[in-house]
């Protein structure tokens, strides 16, 4: 028979508010500086492999541990869910 394998990650990316609204400091600052580049990196990487144009280009997996670690799970032939929890507050939009 055929065998299947599979991987499942779970991230919480919570806390990647602005810094200014939140007023973190210190360590806290730091921490929301990681989610948000690592979110910028993910976000780059989704959009190269949904742009046909850079298909056979450079994937930038590596800008961030994130992306890194979830490589094989975004691209060749995985199937992958994405759930993001937004905020409705009017406190949230610029």
């Amino acid at each position: 028979g055929e065998a299947t394998s599979a991987k499942f990650h779970l991230v919480d990316l919570a806390g990647s508010e602005r810094a200014k609204r939140t007023g973190n400091v210190g360590v806290r600052l730091k921490e929301s500086v990681s989610i948000n580049t690592g979110l910028l990196a993910l976000g780059n990487v989704i959009s190269a492999l949904g742009d046909e144009k850079r298909k056979a280009t450079h994937i930038p997996y590596r800008e961030s541990k994130l992306t890194r670690m979830l490589q094989d799970s975004l691209g060749g032939n995985s199937r992958t869910l994405m759930v993001a929890c937004l905020s409705p507050s009017d406190a949230n939009f610029e």
